[in-house]
């Protein structure tokens, strides 16, 4: 009994400082239906209500019954928000290879991973499918920087198109369900011209207005900070350059490009001190209004704005909704800056989109905002002083940059697999200039393009934006800038998380246990074990882990699937270099002359590619191990990988005790995964 006790006495010295306890239990909601491997069934959703309806007569106890009957019913939920959320964006998928004409709408203009330009299209017009069958949405790369088509414009093209592709490797990234979230059915490229078959209509108003401003952006400043400015103001980073981004990301300050909370603030906060400053300046209006109230509506009506004009994408929607907090707290005269704020957005966005628990800028993002809020609140209450006044702003900045790059390091290097050493030095020499500078001078540029003289304030934001690159450029070219580091297993980051928020949010000396949680997470983190031997998923390229690095079969093909291997595995080499590992390392020999094999752990491995060896291949032994990206015709005892296998199993791997695990098996039978 005396722990229950104990238990119980913990939980009722929580009582007031619940509220940021309640994303956390809707998160774990959340959670747990994304972790499930089957969607649930009658069973387990009458479970679920079942645990929530049972809570219900015990949230009026005096006791650490009411705290626990509250986590019981939030977390249900949570599971039953994200489960409907599933079923409201349910949309139909392309369920082959497509070649053929494309006809749709432009709703959007970005650059994919790999920095191509892409379109996102509805209305969709596609050749032999009925309209039930067509997807809602598509992408389509563009191989060439042609002229692109306006936002509104209907265009018509000739793509290759396929359904949304699944892990590079059993547990990773899985776009099937990114798609199916931003319901679209089907990705591809084209080679082929992109005709405007009918101009901009009367609708998309604000993304034609968005996609008008950005070019001209881009038009009036130069191709470098244009780029830049057109995606801190607009979301749009079509003209952000591969050099620029490779810069922004070695040196920590591509979060400058996202619009997130970031840019929010300063946006919301220069607003607020501008009409408040301003209001002072006018003493009949000052003495008789509350001039902090009026700044306030002020300010939020600019985050509005500025939520309209850069696309309502979900990192800006979470980033609007904290200042929508902030703001509306100094209206009601709180506190603005409290964990409670912190919680009620992040109950708020999970709440609209339950599946960005998983996203790395919902994570990002609320970590660094609240271990800032965590740890400025305890230096206001404490009475910290950051050394003397003209030194403070300095100290400010200073400790603002360490505290958030702690708190999102974390995330940054599951997420990316890498680690920016001098990413406290760039953030400190940029970030000051962007909230000093570039969102001053942004904002100068739209009041004075009312009177014709913006080419003012676009001189001074391409100052400041010429000083952020020249950082970037400077802080990424030094001697080991970043560090690979290896994903970890999928339930390191959940229990990190859940230590950090214990002793952020728990009250009394407990708070120190989510210590060791951090810590220990940490060591099996540091003790991740990669897979032996990684298959693609439609067999063209195979990785094997060698004592100095994973070794790939291809020095070319397929570089998106080897950039993900190897940046798990936590190495910063091209895949040509891996390549060679093969090469030193492999073997052939007999009638096989032209198949790469490799030995691994007891067994031969050989990976046919192509038709021409795929005729060398007449036998095969026991111990040998056959993948191939094209169909083998021959019997025999050794296991065959080829693509009519893969097409069910997805990508592969063995791993290191020899099991072998699929990714159509990890992924299990969810609506995204489902072929």
């Amino acid at each position: 009994m005396l722990p229950l006790l104990m238990i119980d006495r913990a939980l009722q010295a929580q009582r007031g400082h619940f509220l940021p306890w309640v994303p956390v239990c809707l998160g774990g909601g959340i959670g747990l239906f994304f972790w499930l491997p089957e969607d649930p069934g009658v069973f387990t959703l009458s479970l679920v209500i079942l645990v929530g309806v049972l809570a219900l007569p015990l949230l009026r106890c005096a006791d650490g019954r009411s705290q626990f009957a509250w986590a019981m019913l939030l977390i249900s939920m949570g599971f039953s928000t994200a489960l409907m959320r599933v079923h409201l964006v349910e949309a139909p998928v392309l369920g082959f290879r497509y070649y053929g004409p494309v006809e749709g709408r432009v709703i959007a203009l970005d650059r994919s991973g790999s920095n191509a330009l892409r379109m996102t299209l509805d209305q969709l017009r596609l050749a032999r499918l009925a309209p039930k069958e067509t997807p809602d949405r598509l992408r389509i790369s563009l191989v060439s920087d042609q002229n692109l088509p306006p936002i509104g414009a209907v265009i018509g093209t000739t793509a290759h198109l396929m359904p949304p592709q699944g892990p590079s490797e059993p547990g990773g990234f899985d776009f099937r369900r990114y798609a199916w979230f931003h319901q679209l059915g089907a990705n591809g490229y084209t080679r082929n011209p992109v005709l405007v078959l009918q101009p901009a209509q009367t609708d998309l108003v604000l993304q034609r207005f968005r996609d008008n401003l950005s070019r001209a952006i881009q038009a009036r400043m130069n191709p470098s900070t244009g780029g830049f400015a057109a995606a801190i103001i607009t979301g749009d980073r079509s003209g952000v350059s591969k050099d620029v981004l490779q810069a922004l990301r070695g040196s920590n300050l591509a979060h400058l490009l996202a619009i997130s909370g970031l840019h929010m603030g300063l946006l919301s906060g220069f607003v607020f001190a501008l009409l408040r400053f301003g209001l002072c300046l006018v003493p009949p209006l000052a003495l008789r209004c509350n001039v902090k109230k009026i700044a306030a509506v002020g300010a939020l009506l600019a985050a509005v704005f500025y939520l309209s004009l850069s696309g309502g994408n979900v990192a800006t929607e979470r980033a609007f909704i904290m200042v929508l907090v902030m703001l509306v707290a100094v209206l009601l005269d709180r506190r603005a800056f409290s964990l409670r704020a912190v919680a009620i957005a992040a109950i708020l966005v999970l709440l609209r989109r339950p599946e960005t628990l998983l996203s790395p800028g919902f994570q990002m993002s609320f970590s660094a905002t609240t271990a800032l809020v965590a740890v400025f609140g305890w230096i206001r209450d404490n009475r910290v002083a950051l050394g003397p006044d003209w030194l403070r702003p300095v100290l400010t900045v200073l400790v603002s940059s360490a505290v958030a790059g702690l708190a999102t390091a974390p995330f940054g290097a599951a997420h990316f697999n890498t680690l920016a050493q001098f990413g406290l030095l760039a953030n400190v020499l940029a970030v000051p200039i962007m909230g000093l500078i570039v969102v001053p001078s942004a904002v100068l540029t739209f009041l004075l393009a009312a009177v014709g003289l913006e080419a003012f304030g676009f001189w001074v934001m391409d100052l400041g934006l010429q000083w952020i690159l020249a950082v970037a450029a400077w802080v990424s070219a030094l001697p080991n800038a970043q560090s690979g580091v290896a994903t970890p297993e999928s339930w390191v980051l959940p229990c990190l998380s859940l230590g950090g928020l214990f002793v952020v949010l728990w009250q009394g000396r407990l708070r120190w246990a989510g210590l060791s949680v951090i810590v220990v997470s940490l060591g099996f983190w540091t003790e991740v074990t990669r897979p032996k031997v990684l298959i693609s998923s439609n067999g063209g390229l195979v990785g094997v882990m060698m004592p100095e690095g994973r070794a790939l079969s291809r020095d070319s093909s397929q570089n998106f699937t080897a950039k993900a291997w190897l940046a798990a595995d936590g190495e910063r080499v091209s895949q040509a270099q891996a390549a060679l590992r093969w090469h030193r390392t492999g073997e052939t020999a007999g009638a096989t002359d032209a198949v790469p094999r490799i030995e691994v752990a007891g067994f031969t491995l050989f990976h046919v590619i192509g038709k021409r060896q795929a005729e060398l291949i007449k036998s095969c032994a026991a111990q040998d191990m056959i993948v191939s990206n094209v169909a083998l015709e021959f019997d025999g005892p050794c296991l065959v990988l080829q693509p009519k296998t893969l097409r069910h199993t997805g990508s592969i791997e063995i791993a290191p005790h020899g099991a072998l695990i699929t990714s159509a098996g990890e992924a299990g039978n969810r609506p995204w995964s489902r072929p």
